[in-house]
C-alpha cells in the first residue's frame, strides 16, 4: 500500500498535519508561557507593593474586627450598647445554627472545604465576565477572599485589589484553619439594619436585630433569609434606615429579600445541605411574621445615663492610650489639645473595640428615682425661649422648664448609684446632675466656714457667733449682706443656730476670721473642680458665691466626706472595663484623700441634725419622709432664687437635689407670688426620692444605722455670749451653755471675763446703758451687762451696732443686755399726734430716733408713763389729755393736740341752786426743760413744767399705762 498513490498522499498530508500541529503547539505553548509571564510578571506589578505579613500580623488584622462595645448596669445587668455607626456583637461557630454555616457554603463559597483560599475557574469566570463586559456577573471570591476584603483591604473596584487579595487569601490559608476562617467571615460580614435602623454586622447581631433571637436559635427559613442579605445588604435587609425611624419596610419592598431566601434555599438543595420535603416546607414559610418588632435603643431609654458613661469611658480610655503611646496621662487635663486628640482616639476605641463597660448604677433604683422626678408635680413655672433651629435656620420657640439634677451616691465606696439627669433629654442633652455648674448657695456654708472653722479650733458646736449687720468697702462700692429676711438681726446666737437657720450674717463674720488660713484648700481636696483664684479670698464664696459654681456631683461628693469621718472618697460610675476577650483594661480603686478630722466631721454632721428641726430650713423634711434615719442636711438658695439646693447625708448614702431653669436669668420663686417656696419644692422631692430609695434598696440606704461619736469629741460648758470658760458672774446670770467641741484642737479655758453689772433703757426696740440723766422709770436696773471689750472682740473689724448684740429675740435676752452706749443729742424729740376711739387714747410714734416713751397726761397732770415697745394706747375717762415723748436725755417733745372726753350729762337740778363753775380751757406746755426733774426725784430743779411752770413731778404717777419692764418681742422667728 506504500507503494500506492494514494498512500503517499496520505503520508505526506499526515506528514504536512503532524508539522503543523507541532509548529502551532510549540506557537502556542510559547504564546502561552509568553502570556502567563506577562500575567505573572503583571500581577507581580500589582501586589509588588504589598508588605509581607507575617502569620501574627495576619490573624491579628482577621480578628481585629469592631465590635460595638456594651454598657451594664450594677451586678452585671445588661443595659444596651453605645453609640455607634454599625452595631456588632462577636459570636464562636458552636453558637451559630448548623442551617446558617450550610446556607452560607452553598451560597457563597460550595468548595469551601476543599479549596486554598481561591477557586481557578471562578477567578477566571470572573475575569472573563468583567472583560466581556457581561451582563451576568456571578462573582469569584470565596469566603476566605472576602475576608481579605473586609479586614485586610478596602472595597476598592481595581485589579490591584483583586490581585492582592488572590495573594493573602491563599497566604491566610496557611495560617488558618477552616472554621477559624469561616467563624470571622461571619462575625464580620454586614447584615443591613436592625428593627431600628441600625447598620449592624457580624451573624449573631443579624439574629437579633431581624429576629429577636441568638444566632444558635435560627431556623432554617431564617437562616436562609440572613444567609442572603450580604449579596445587597439594603436591598435585601426588611427593615427601613433611622432616618426613616426604623420599623419593617412594606411589603412590596420585602419581596427581593423573600426572593433571594428562596434563592438560597434552592442552593441549598441543590448542594445537597436540605431534602426536597425541606425545600418545599421552607419556600412557603412566611418569614414576616417572624421580624423582630422596634424597639428603643439603650441610648432612647437611658439617655441620660449612656451618655454619662460613655463620657467617662472615653476619659479613662484617653488616658490608657496616652499611656501606652509613651504620654503622661497627667499631661490630658493640662493641655487642650492633646487631651482633644487622645478624647477622639478613645472615642472611635470605645465604639469599635468590644469593650463591656461595667457602672455603679443600680438598674431598679434608677428606674424608680427617674419615675419619681418625672412624676413631681410641683417643679414650678414653664417660661419659653427663642432658639434657632440648625436644620432650618428659623428662630423657633422652645420650653424652658424648671430643670433638675439630682445623685446619690454610696459614702464609703463612692458609687454613683443613681442620678436624674433633667427633665426632657431631647429639649436639652445636658446632665445636671454631673455636668452643669452653678453657685450652690448656703449649702456651701459648712463645708467652707463651719467645717473650717473647727478643724481650726475657732469655734465648737455652740460657740457664739454674731448675727449683726455690717457695711465695708469692696472695691466696687459697699458690700453690705443681709440675712434670708433683711430685717432680721439675732445678735450674739450659739454657731449651730447660725447653721440650722442659714444666717449670713454670722456666716460672713466667722469666714473673716479664718479666710487668712485659705479655707478653700479644703474645697480643693474634696475635687471642687472650677475653683479660681479669686474663690479662695472673696468673702461671698462663704455663701456659696463661686465664680463658676458647682456640679450636684461634687456638692453631694463633698457632704459624704462628713459621713466618711472626714474622709473624700471620689465618686465614681465606672467600676470595670473588659475587652472583648474578658481581659480586664480598668478596673476602679478607691482612694480616700484625708479632709477633716473625725471629731470635725462628727460635730458639723450633729449640728446639721439641726437643720431639719423644728427652726431649721430643713424642718419640713420630715413629713415628706416615711422613714426615720441618722440624717444630717444643708439646704441652699442663691440670689433672686436662681437656683435651690438640697443635700442630706446619713452614714450609708448621700442624696443631693438641685432646681433651677436652663436660662439662668429666669427665678424660681418671687415673694408675694404666691408660688411654692423653692425649698420647699426641693425638700417635697428630696423626701420622696429617699423614700423610693428606702423601699428599693434598703440594704444601701441603710436606715438603721447611725453616726458613731469619736472619743474627741467632748461636750463641755461655756458661757454662752463669749465662749469662754463660765466665769462666776456668767453662771449667777444664767449663761452658761454646754456643747460639743474637738478636744484635741479647743476647749473653753479661759474665764469669762465680759460680764458687769448694768442698768439699761430700750430705743425703738433696741437696749442701751442707761445715761445720768434718764427718768428712772423708764430704766431696767440691776440687769447683766457686757464690758466695751466684750463688744470689740465680738463685732471685730466690721463693726455694727452694739445694741443689737442682745435683741429682744435673742436667746440670751433674759440674761443679758447691751453695754452699748446711745449716741444722744441735745435736741427734744419730735412730738406726736393724738386721736380717740371710744374711751381709748391713742398717739402715733415719734419720729425721732432717740424716743424711750411716752407722758401721758390729763388736765395738765401727768398720769402713765408708757415705755418703748409698750402700746401707743390708753384707756381713759371724762378729760382732756395730751401726750409727750421723752428721749434717752430725759428731754420732752411739745405736747400733742389736745383730746377730750366729756363728762357724762348731769342730772336736772333747781333753778335756785348755784350754778356749777367752769374750768377753764387746757393750754399744752412746751418742751423746754424735763418734766420729772433729775431722776424723777420730784423737786423740779432741772426745769418747768412747760407754759404752765409746774416744776418736777416726781414721774412716780404711772397711771394705769405705765410700766417697768422690758417690751416683749411679737416677732415671729425667721426660719
Amino acid at each position: 500500500m506504500k507503494a500506492k498513490g494514494w498512500a503517499k498522499g496520505v503520508r505526506i498530508t499526515s506528514g504536512v498535519i503532524w508539522n503543523l500541529f507541532l509548529l502551532f503547539l510549540v506557537f502556542g505553548l510559547t504564546i502561552g508561557v509568553f502570556a502567563a509571564s506577562v500575567g505573572a510578571g503583571y500581577f507581580a506589578s500589582l501586589v509588588a507593593k504589598e508588605p509581607l505579613r507575617s502569620k501574627a500580623e495576619m490573624r491579628n488584622a482577621i480578628f481585629n474586627y469592631e465590635e460595638t462595645s456594651e454598657i451594664y448596669f450594677s451586678n452585671d445587668i445588661y443595659l444596651g450598647k453605645v453609640s455607634a455607626d454599625i452595631e456588632r456583637k462577636e459570636t464562636t461557630l458552636k453558637d451559630v445554627s448548623p442551617y446558617v454555616i450550610d446556607a452560607v457554603l452553598a451560597t457563597e463559597d460550595e468548595y469551601f472545604e476543599s479549596h486554598n483560599g481561591i477557586v481557578p475557574k471562578a477567578i477566571f469566570r470572573g475575569l472573563f465576565q468583567d472583560v466581556t463586559n457581561s451582563s451576568s456577573q456571578t462573582g469569584g471570591s470565596t469566603l476566605t477572599q472576602q475576608l481579605i476584603k473586609n479586614q485586610i483591604l478596602t472595597n476598592e473596584v481595581s485589579y490591584e485589589r483583586k490581585a492582592k487579595e488572590i495573594l493573602l487569601a491563599m497566604r491566610i490559608e496557611h495560617f488558618m484553619d477552616k472554621d477559624e476562617i469561616l467563624e470571622a467571615y461571619l462575625n464580620i460580614i454586614p447584615y443591613g439594619r436592625n428593627a431600628i435602623g441600625q447598620n449592624i454586622a457580624g451573624i449573631e447581631t443579624a439574629a437579633e436585630g431581624i429576629f429577636g433571637i441568638s444566632a444558635k436559635e435560627l431556623n432554617l427559613p431564617q437562616s436562609a433569609y440572613i444567609a442572603g442579605i450580604p449579596q445587597a445588604p439594603f436591598a435585601y435587609t426588611p427593615f427601613l434606615s433611622s432616618y426613616y425611624g426604623g420599623g419593617v419596610k412594606k411589603e412590596e419592598n420585602l419581596k427581593p429579600g423573600i426572593d433571594r431566601m428562596k434563592t438560597v434555599l434552592f442552593r441549598m438543595k441543590e448542594t445537597g445541605y436540605i431534602t426536597d420535603a425541606q425545600y418545599n416546607e421552607s419556600i412557603t414559610y412566611d418569614i414576616t411574621k417572624d421580624f423582630t418588632e422596634k424597639t428603643q435603643r439603650a441610648t432612647e431609654r437611658y439617655p441620660y445615663l449612656t451618655q454619662e458613661v460613655q463620657e467617662r469611658t472615653k476619659d479613662i480610655l484617653a488616658r490608657i492610650i496616652a499611656e501606652k503611646d509613651g504620654i503622661d496621662p497627667d499631661r490630658l487635663e493640662e493641655e487642650n489639645k492633646l487631651k482633644e486628640k487622645y478624647k477622639i482616639l478613645a472615642e472611635r476605641d470605645m465604639r469599635t473595640g468590644g469593650y463591656r463597660i461595667y457602672s455603679t448604677i443600680e438598674k431598679d433604683l434608677y428606674d424608680e428615682m427617674n419615675k419619681v422626678g418625672q412624676e413631681f408635680e410641683n417643679y414650678g413655672f414653664t417660661y419659653t425661649r427663642d432658639e434657632k433651629d440648625f436644620t432650618t435656620g428659623e428662630t423657633v420657640l422652645k420650653d424652658n422648664p424648671v430643670q433638675v439634677g439630682a445623685i446619690m451616691i454610696e459614702n464609703k465606696t463612692g458609687r454613683i448609684l443613681s442620678f436624674i439627669g433633667g427633665r426632657d433629654h431631647q429639649l436639652i442633652n445636658t446632665n445636671y446632675a454631673t455636668q452643669t455648674h452653678r453657685p450652690n448657695g448656703s449649702s456651701m456654708k459648712p463645708l467652707l466656714v463651719y467645717a473650717p472653722a473647727i478643724e481650726y479650733g475657732v469655734i465648737g458646736a455652740g460657740s457664739p457667733v454674731v448675727d449683726v449687720k455690717f457695711e465695708i468697702p469692696d472695691g466696687s462700692g459697699t458690700w453690705a449682706p443681709t440675712n434670708y429676711t433683711a430685717s432680721v438681726e439675732n445678735g450674739i446666737i450659739p454657731a449651730r443656730q447660725a447653721l440650722a437657720e442659714s444666717l449670713n450674717l454670722p456666716t460672713a463674720r466667722l469666714y473673716r476670721e479664718i479666710v487668712e488660713k485659705r479655707p478653700a484648700e479644703f474645697l480643693e481636696k474634696m475635687n471642687f473642680t472650677k475653683l479660681k483664684p479669686e474663690d479662695y479670698v472673696n468673702y461671698s464664696t462663704s455663701f456659696g458665691g463661686m465664680s463658676e459654681g458647682v456640679s450636684v456631683e461634687e456638692n453631694t461628693n463633698a457632704f459624704a466626706t462628713f459621713a466618711n469621718g472626714g474622709k473624700f472618697i471620689q465618686s465614681y460610675i465606672i467600676e470595670r472595663i473588659e475587652d472583648m476577650h474578658g481581659n480586664i483594661v480598668y478596673q476602679h480603686e478607691i482612694d480616700p484623700v484625708d479632709v477633716f478630722s473625725p471629731e470635725t466631721s462628727y460635730i458639723v454632721t450633729d449640728m446639721l441634725r439641726d437643720v431639719l428641726k423644728p427652726g431649721g430650713t430643713g424642718q419640713q423634711l420630715s413629713s415628706f419622709m416615711n422613714f426615720k434615719t441618722d440624717f444630717a442636711a444643708k439646704t441652699g438658695t442663691t440670689n433672686g432664687y436662681g437656683d435651690a439646693w438640697l443635700v442630706g447625708y446619713n452614714p450609708n448614702v448621700s442624696l443631693g437635689l438641685w432646681f433651677g431653669y436652663y436660662d439662668q436669668s429666669r427665678k424660681l420663686y418671687t415673694r408675694g407670688s404666691g408660688q411654692m417656696h423653692p425649698t420647699t419644692r426641693t425638700t417635697m422631692l428630696f423626701g420622696r426620692l429617699m423614700n423610693k430609695a428606702n423601699e428599693v434598696k434598703p440594704d444601701i440606704v441603710g436606715a438603721g444605722s447611725t453616726f458613731k461619736q469619736p472619743e474627741g469629741v467632748v461636750s463641755k460648758p461655756f458661757c454662752g455670749i463669749s465662749g469662754l470658760a463660765p466665769s462666776a458672774a456668767c453662771t449667777s446670770a444664767g449663761l452658761v451653755r454646754s456643747d460639743l467641741f474637738n478636744s484635741k484642737v479647743m476647749l473653753p479655758t479661759e474665764p469669762d471675763d465680759s460680764i458687769i453689772n448694768a442698768s439699761y433703757v430700750s430705743v425703738k426696740g433696741s437696749r442701751y446703758m442707761a445715761l445720768p440723766s434718764t427718768p428712772s422709770e423708764f430704766i431696767v436696773s440691776g440687769g447683766t451687762g457686757v464690758n466695751q471689750g466684750f463688744i470689740d472682740r465680738m463685732l471685730g473689724p466690721w463693726g455694727g451696732d452694739a445694741s443689737k448684740l442682745f435683741p429682744s429675740m435673742s436667746v440670751f435676752a433674759s440674761g443679758v443686755v447691751s453695754g452699748a452706749t446711745f449716741p444722744a443729742d441735745e435736741a427734744a424729740p419730735a412730738g406726736v399726734s393724738a386721736s380717740l376711739s371710744d374711751s381709748t387714747l391713742q398717739w402715733t410714734e415719734s419720729p425721732s430716733n432717740d424716743v424711750i416713751g411716752y407722758y401721758v397726761y390729763q388736765n395738765n397732770e401727768r398720769i402713765a408713763t408708757i415705755i418703748d415697745g409698750s402700746s401707743h394706747s390708753l384707756a381713759v375717762g371724762p378729760g382732756s389729755y395730751y401726750v409727750r415723748a421723752v428721749d434717752i436725755t430725759g428731754l420732752l417733745s411739745e405736747g400733742s393736740n389736745i383730746v377730750t372726753i366729756d363728762s357724762p350729762e348731769p342730772p336736772e337740778v333747781d333753778d335756785d341752786e348755784d350754778e356749777d363753775e367752769i374750768d377753764p380751757p387746757i393750754t399744752p406746755p412746751g418742751h423746754n426743760g424735763n418734766d420729772n426733774g433729775n431722776n424723777g426725784n420730784g423737786n423740779g430743779n432741772n426745769g418747768n413744767n412747760g407754759n404752765n411752770g409746774n416744776n418736777g413731778n416726781n414721774g412716780n404717777n404711772q397711771g394705769g399705762g405705765g410700766s417697768n419692764k422690758p417690751p416683749s418681742d411679737d416677732d415671729e422667728d425667721d426660719d
